[in-house]
């Protein structure tokens, strides 16, 4: 099980690279904005249920400690805060109602009910379905390292290494072709999914070819956005059309064509 919710910076632009075929967390309206290519409200009573506010471990209740109780376990564990635990078995549960019923099939009662919690829980991290469907999303993405700035190079191979994996994921592919193909009928959540996810993950990239130019690596009238897009559709891509991990060395094979073109020096 993956989520990376402790990643969930991965949105932010300083922390992120992308998919270059389409665009994270992500206030409450109604159940018929959900239809026709509008799933930004919930599709369930914005109050909570009586059922909620009758179990302790339910509802949004705190602690005398200021611990979040909204997991149904009032015994304390270690690790993770009870809150951050709750937001990953959310995220989880979204994940695999996607893969099970697709977009629409998202309902806030079953996801609450898959992950434990009380709707409260839902209404209080996420305004609206579009949102929670956002930072699900998001969370199947790994978290990209942040460039050293010593070489574009190897920051180029480190970042595009993680965005392969991602792409030869089999796990959530279901998931992933869903969204892509969900554009005519959901619009604005793939317009928000570019701009909150892939465009900040691509921006990572942006900035270590800036870098390379800055420092000399490479060449100054080299086009930022064309090797951006080429590099990260080069794995990509290779990942759609190719059901099998990528041959070793192919994250290294594809910067180094591309730096054949736009380096100062040639790659040794």
């Amino acid at each position: 099980m993956r989520t990376h919710h402790d990643h969930v910076t991965d949105v932010l632009p300083e922390a992120i690279a992308g998919d270059p075929d389409i665009a994270p967390n992500a206030r409450v309206a109604p159940a018929s904005a959900l239809r026709a290519g509008a799933p930004g409200g919930w599709d369930c009573d914005v109050e909570p249920d009586p059922a909620d506010h009758a179990s302790t471990s339910d509802t949004a209740q705190t602690g005398s400690d200021g611990e979040d109780t909204d997991v149904k376990d009032t015994a304390r564990r270690p690790g993770r805060p009870r809150s951050e635990r709750a937001e990953q078995a959310i995220l989880q549960a979204t994940i695999d109602a996607i893969g099970e019923r697709g977009i629409d099939g998202v309902h806030c009662e079953d996801v609450a009910a898959r992950a434990g919690v009380g709707k409260a829980t839902l209404y209080r991290r996420w305004p609206g379905k579009e949102d929670l469907l956002i930072a699900a999303f998001a969370a199947m993405r790994r978290p990209l390292p942040t460039p050293r700035g010593e070489s574009a190079r190897e920051d180029l191979i480190a970042l595009l290494t993680v965005v392969a994996a991602d792409a030869d994921d089999p796990r959530y592919a279901q998931q992933y072709a869903l969204l892509h193909g969900a554009g005519e009928r959901y619009p604005r959540l793939v317009a928000r999914y570019k701009e909150r996810v892939v465009e900040p993950r691509r921006d990572l990239v942006r900035s270590v070819l800036r870098h390379g130019i800055e420092t000399g690596e490479l060449r100054p009238d080299a086009d930022v956005e064309v090797a951006m897009l080429l590099l990260t559709g080069a794995v990509m891509v290779r990942g759609k059309h190719d059901s099998s991990p990528a041959a070793p060395g192919f994250v290294e094979r594809a910067v180094d064509e591309l730096l054949r073109g736009i380096a100062t020096q040639q790659p040794s």
